[in-house]
């Protein structure tokens, strides 16, 4: 006989009539932003009510891969302790759109290869796990789930569970997480900023529980991301008093799409025509204002308020007009293309401030940064064998004496030793230059040029 898990959070969580939770889940569909055009195969979404974190929650859903047969939903236990993950003994789960069943094949390898038990106690009442069951419902009829839910576990358990499934594209993963609990609005709003820019950054060594209640999974998630060079995509990141107007204790809600390739690479393919036209209008602001662009981070997508680090290069008739850039990240990346495009075109000291005239012969190209990384070598032979040409930018430090060389450098100086040599005099120190304080970092860049 057939094993059904009911439905224990209907009614609480979400509604508990199949006519209210289709319209209502309608609703949050035909309410999403479509803020990028990409199909994922793993996304962080938000666990709570759906009055408050619902159409959070849809935004998520609206990127994860349709083709999916198999979602793999993690989430952590609120109710019942233990450790390591469990699964699910049931055959399907009901909801008030009906059942859908579970992957018993996947969930038989979990137990042998990955000690995870079934621990239908504590997965009974959990809400972190069925929330997540009617999106998929609706919008992956043809699916199968695989509820895991996590106790006391270590990340890289998760880490390696991602790994282990991803090489079959039939699998897809939801990391079901809220983020910080009970402070103030604003509070809450500087805990969660953190907490985006670390899973962004995938910089988590401080990471916590108390950062968000899904702390193993998302770290699995991000840890998986790192192993592979992918990138999390933030979607949305708001809290609850942007629903019930009461700001005195918030709930965090974040949602993340995970990008196969770096996040540079992501806005390259989705938002280069657009970004191209903020640098035109930044310069066509100074003309008038003698400011640049006036941005409203809050307007433009997501991954643009996210910061990021970048160089904007003006050319007339294949001639240098100006070059300003970031090389460390300290602000959104689009107002750093903006601020960046108004200084190259009037703060660039190499050049005049550009005229009104040359504004409609102007050639506009923008290099999107990635974070430094610092190089590690025992000596100058041993830092040319690992510098990639075209391919790294470079940062060369030493006390106060230091520049950086883009890679689009690379053609004009094509030759390791004599790109070295360059940047070394462009700091100021000789060509010969080397010692124990020496630094050098290394970068990738996405180039945007109509």
């Amino acid at each position: 006989m057939k094993k059904i898990r009911q439905a224990s959070v209907a009614g609480k969580f979400y509604p508990a009539d199949r006519e209210e939770l289709e319209s209502f889940l309608e609703d949050c569909s035909q309410n999403n932003r479509k803020q990028y055009k990409y199909s994922a195969r793993a996304i962080i979404v938000p666990h709570a009510g759906y009055v408050y974190s619902g159409q959070f929650a849809s935004e998520g859903f609206q990127y994860l891969n349709k083709k999916a047969k198999n979602i793999f939903i993690i989430a952590p236990c609120h109710y019942i302790g233990f450790d390591g993950i469990a699964v699910s003994s049931s055959d399907a789960w009901e909801t008030p759109l009906g059942q859908i069943e579970i992957n018993k094949e996947i969930n038989q390898v979990l137990i042998e290869d990955f000690g995870a038990e079934f621990n239908d106690e504590a997965i009974e009442p959990e809400h972190a796990l069925e929330v997540q069951v009617p999106f998929i419902q609706k919008g992956f009829p043809n699916s199968k789930i695989v509820p895991i839910l996590v106790g006391d576990a270590d990340s890289e358990q998760i880490t390696n569970l991602i790994s282990h499934f991803w090489n079959d594209k039939d699998n897809v993963f939801v990391i079901s997480s809220d983020l910080s609990h009970f402070h103030h609005d604003s509070e809450a709003q500087k805990i969660d900023k953190v907490t985006a820019e670390m899973i962004e950054a995938q910089e988590v060594s401080d990471f916590n529980s108390n950062q968000a209640c899904g702390a193993i999974g998302v770290l699995g998630l991000v840890g998986f991301a790192k192993q592979e060079g992918f990138s999390l995509i933030r979607i949305n990141l708001k809290n609850s008093s942007v629903i019930s107007g009461d700001k005195s204790r918030v709930v965090g809600y974040g949602s993340w799409l995970l990008f196969e390739g770096t996040k540079e690479k992501f806005v390259k393919e989705n938002f280069s025509e657009f970004l191209l036209d903020i640098c035109r209008k930044s310069i066509f602001s100074g003309f008038k204002t003698g400011h640049p662009l006036k941005i409203e981070t809050s307007e433009y997508a997501e991954v643009l308020q996210q910061s990021g680090a970048s160089f904007v290069t003006l050319e007339i008739n294949d001639e240098l007009r100006g070059c300003v850039g970031s090389i460390l990240a300290n602000q959104s990346l689009i107002e750093d293309i903006s601020k960046n495009a108004f200084a190259a075109a009037f703060s660039d000291n190499r050049f005049e401030p550009l005229s009104e005239e040359e504004y409609e012969y102007l050639d506009i190209a923008i290099s999107l940064l990635s974070a430094p990384s610092q190089m590690s070598f025992k000596d100058e032979e041993d830092l040319l064998s690992q510098i990639v040409p075209d391919i790294d930018g470079i940062i060369i430090k030493d006390g106060y004496y230091r520049a950086v060389y883009l890679p689009s450098v690379w053609e004009q100086l094509p030759d390791k030793r004599l790109f070295l040599n360059s940047l070394k005099q462009k700091a100021g120190l000789s060509y010969s230059h080397f010692s124990k304080t020496f630094e050098v970092y290394r970068f990738r860049t996405e180039y945007i040029k109509k």
